[in-house]
């Protein structure tokens, strides 16, 4: 069945859930909002692999962007979409078929905002950045994807996070001499070398810089351990994985600055990087927004996809229904109260123009 975008916004996220879209397979999703977008007047709409984007040009002074992607994890045992009094359950319900249902709306029914309008459902959010609907559309259109202000409808309980951080993993490699482990004496147990590596962690103080107003605490954590040969041998490697979560204030050179002078004297190598992105609270679109959903925003804790925008000179944000920490669990769940409370404020930051 085609999307109804008559039905209240509800019972159009339980319509969005009950569409499997697991990465890589979101062609029917995008077939569906391309087929109810396509041949709304005040729309202009371009589709690039199963990424769906709709704008508006009205010729108005200031252009919002308004995200949100398609994809969901696998599936487990969480589908069809049910509901009880007050909440929808399913997959896909917080993480974010509630945030794209709300933009949904919006777009077929905003037909004068008072700010010119481009929104993107965009592919596989949850897996490898290569397959990144966003990633692939600021390479191939970027166009697309510029405005004076970003929302990125991400589970945020309905209130403002603001920018993100970034995010830098490395191997911490110690080596040793391989030995029989009944001559101990004869080799050098790489292993044991992780102690003192782990100490260093152990006593990390972390960073907790205000910008905009708010504050971010940053993370440096052992996420991964490997070492061992057999059962009577001594290792001659082992490797921690580290993981740093950095506040945007510093870019990607820097915060491998700061781990390579923490790690000091060892063995370290970049495995993955992203940068973070700065609140921007400060550009006049995001202020008007942040006053008309109560003016207040918390700091983003994790990586999300505002630091693509970012990086394209975009100041953006999260701001979604739904718990983040119900993203993909099998209860994920998103209570009514928070897609209705979307929808409106949106609805009134973009009230129709006069």
């Amino acid at each position: 069945m085609p999307l109804d975008l008559t039905a209240d916004t509800v019972t159009l996220t339980e319509q969005l859930v009950n569409i499997s879209s697991v990465s890589l397979d979101e062609r029917e999703i995008a077939d569906q909002v391309e087929q109810a977008l396509t041949g709304v007047d005040h729309l202009v709409v371009t589709r690039r692999g199963n990424t769906v984007v709709a704008r508006t040009d009205l010729g108005r002074e200031e252009r919002v962007v308004i995200a949100g992607h398609l994809d969901t994890v696998p599936l487990n045992d969480n589908l069809p979409a049910r509901r009880d009094e007050k909440l929808l359950h399913g997959l896909g319900s917080c993480d974010m078929k509630g945030g794209v249902a709300v933009a949904l709306k919006l777009a077929v029914e905003l037909a004068e905002p008072n700010r010119d309008v481009t929104y993107i459902f965009y592919e596989a959010e949850e897996i490898e950045a290569e397959h990144n609907g966003l990633s692939k559309l600021s390479a191939s259109d970027p166009h697309l994807m510029t405005g004076d202000f970003a929302i990125l409808m991400e589970p945020s309980n309905a209130v403002v996070e603001a920018g993100c951080q970034g995010t830098l993993r490395v191997d911490v490699r110690l080596i040793g001499e391989r030995a029989h482990s009944a001559r101990g004496w004869m080799g050098d147990n790489a292993i044991h070398k992780a102690g003192a590596v782990l100490r260093l962690l152990e006593d990390y103080q972390p960073r907790k810089p205000v910008i905009d107003g708010l504050e971010y605490h940053e993370g440096l954590n052992a996420v991964f351990i490997k070492g061992g040969v057999a059962g009577n041998v001594l290792p001659d490697e082992c490797v921690i994985e580290v993981n740093h979560r950095f506040a945007p204030d510093r870019d990607e050179a820097a915060a491998e600055k700061f781990l390579r002078e923490f790690f000091d004297g060892y063995d370290v190598t970049v495995t993955d990087s992203a940068p973070g992105a700065l609140p921007g609270l400060g550009v006049p679109a995001a202020a008007a927004f942040l006053a008309a959903v109560g003016g207040e925003a918390n700091p983003k804790f994790g990586w999300t996809d505002v630091a693509r925008f970012s990086g394209l000179g975009v100041p953006a944000v999260n701001f979604g229904p739904g718990d983040p920490l119900l993203a993909h669990k099998q209860e994920e769940h998103v209570p009514f109260a928070h897609i209705e409370r979307c929808e409106q404020q949106l609805r009134t930051w973009l009230g129709e123009s006069k």
